[in-house]
């Protein structure tokens, strides 16, 4: 049904909002209808998601922020697909909502720096929740991901708070994506020990932990002569582990290297002050 709105102005006030709802009325209805389809078919697009992430191999950080980014995305386009079919100019609309953002990311640089650098860290997986790393003089397991920051939970069970632009501009050490490390321990002898028999009793110490030791023919254990110091005689003591494993074999370690060398009348140097008279 055509309606000729010039000849609006010469009818009755009722009559001229009864044909502007007869006017309207369909789009009203094309509007309320694209909504309402739209929202209801979102469970439908996070089911076909959920099922994309589980033949892709992604984070889970990176699939969490994806479902709220599209779900997002999704929902704006649907209200402003609705807005246009309602007959309601959209070109403004956005232009607001453009300069609005504009205006947002000039204040919220900073944010919007860690922002991009969460979306960098969860696509290139420089790092994943579980792993130790070192970042800005601090270490700790890595316990969430988030857009803006990220969670490190540190050995003595402190959370501590990294903004994410910190972690893609600063040297980052991760201790456990190579899921093996090397253990070296530095072990100082005296001058007058005998170094085949204290580098015998550091293979015995070793010996102990077998069952944590990795060995074969590119991870070797090694103990030798690293240094002949001021006081003491250096000897490296090299093993491989798997890097859950460290601290607890380098703890071990340590303690039965100190009781087999005491056993063995093999001094262990230590400093000493010489005060004149």
């Amino acid at each position: 049904m055509q309606i000729d709105t010039s000849t609006l102005q010469f009818l009755p006030p009722l009559e001229i909002i009864k044909q502007n709802i007869l006017l309207y009325l369909p789009k009203l209805i094309s509007a309320i209808l694209v909504l309402i389809i739209g929202f209801k078919s979102h469970p439908i697009l996070n089911k076909w998601l959920k099922t994309f992430f589980e033949k892709v191999d992604y984070d889970v950080s990176l699939e969490k922020f994806l479902y709220s980014f599209i779900g997002i995305a999704y929902k704006v386009l649907v209200v402003v697909f609705a807005i246009s079919i309602a007959g309601i100019e959209t070109a403004s609309i956005i232009a607001v909502l453009g300069a609005a953002g504009f205006a947002v990311g000039l204040a919220l640089q900073g944010s919007m720096s860690n922002f991009a650098s969460g979306i960098l860290i969860l696509a290139l997986k420089s790092i994943k929740v579980g792993e130790f790393i070192e970042i800005a003089g601090i270490t700790g397991t890595v316990k969430k991901i988030d857009i803006f920051n990220t969670i490190l939970l540190t050995p003595d069970n402190k959370m501590v708070i990294i903004p994410n632009s910190d972690i893609t501009s600063k040297i980052l050490t991760n201790y456990s994506r190579q899921g093996q490390r090397r253990l070296d321990l530095l072990i100082g002898i005296d001058y007058s020990s005998d170094i085949k028999k204290a580098k015998k009793v550091l293979a015995k110490s070793v010996e102990k932990h077998k069952d944590l030791i990795i060995t074969n023919d590119k991870k070797e254990t090694i103990i030798g002569v690293s240094e002949l110091a001021e006081s003491a005689i250096n000897i490296s003591v090299l093993v491989w582990c798997s890097s859950s494993d460290y601290m607890n074999l380098k703890r071990a370690l340590l303690e039965d290297i100190k009781e087999d060398l005491e056993k063995a009348k093999i001094g262990i140097p230590f400093p000493t002050i010489t005060i004149s008279k």
